[in-house]
């Protein structure tokens, strides 16, 4: 299922303390959020970048650094930083060799995203990070053909201004459901004046609905 467009995605952050056990957890904190926000498909991606941007702070500043984990929208990409107290040990991007035991960080986030780069403060660094998200807009949909063709749909009721379908919304959510509630009333009337049972079409459409609501919870676990 796919809620990105009823859900902000706002910016959020955790303090937390660079230690190797918190690692795991970080990783897990930001499947959620992502899960939450529709975009598993930059789940792994941003695991990874999450995994050697605290183990670089942990590696190159020292375990148990203040450090803060900050995920944001910058327009349609993922924004990941990773903030601590160090002005002057700063990522570097090596080439590492095939039996060097390190220096491959780095190179994995400039492998894995799209861009990459560090801001210096007069207290601390942000190392940070962004992923594409494909998405149309920042409150935009993940892409699936489902809520793609309703977009569509809502569409020629007027709502192009959905959330979601674009950077200048002014529906709100819920003008938005009233809108989608209207299409359901319509498809239900052409279904009726067509000779079908509309209590069966509900119930088939039910039963399509919670098979790709199962399918999406098993691809997230």
């Amino acid at each position: 299922m796919d809620s990105a467009g009823c859900v902000p995605r706002k910016p959020w952050d955790i303090p937390f303390a660079a230690e190797p056990t918190e690692v795991s957890a970080l990783r897990r904190i930001m499947r959620l959020h992502l899960g939450l926000w529709g975009l598993p498909g930059v789940t792994e991606a941003a695991q990874l970048c999450v995994t050697e941007l605290v183990s670089n702070v942990i590696t190159h500043v020292g375990a148990g650094t203040p450090t803060t984990l900050a995920v944001s929208m910058n327009g349609t990409y993922l924004r990941i930083e990773v903030q601590d107290p160090d002005t002057r040990a700063l990522p570097t991007l090596i080439q590492a060799g095939v039996d060097s035991e390190g220096g491959r960080g780095m190179a994995l986030v400039d492998a894995t995203a799209d861009r990459w780069g560090v801001q210096l403060y007069p207290d601390r660094k942000v190392t940070w990070c962004e992923l594409s998200t494909g998405l149309n807009s920042p409150n935009g949909h993940s892409g699936s053909a489902p809520v793609a063709r309703a977009g569509a749909m809502l569409g020629l009721y007027g709502a192009e201004n959905l959330p979601g379908n674009s950077g200048l919304s002014t529906m709100s959510v819920a003008v938005a459901q009233e809108a989608a509630i209207n299409v359901i009333a319509d498809l239900l009337h052409w279904l009726q004046a067509h000779g079908h049972d509309v209590d069966e079409a509900l119930d088939r459409a039910q039963m399509h609905f919670e098979a790709d609501v199962v399918g999406a919870e098993d691809s997230l676990a």
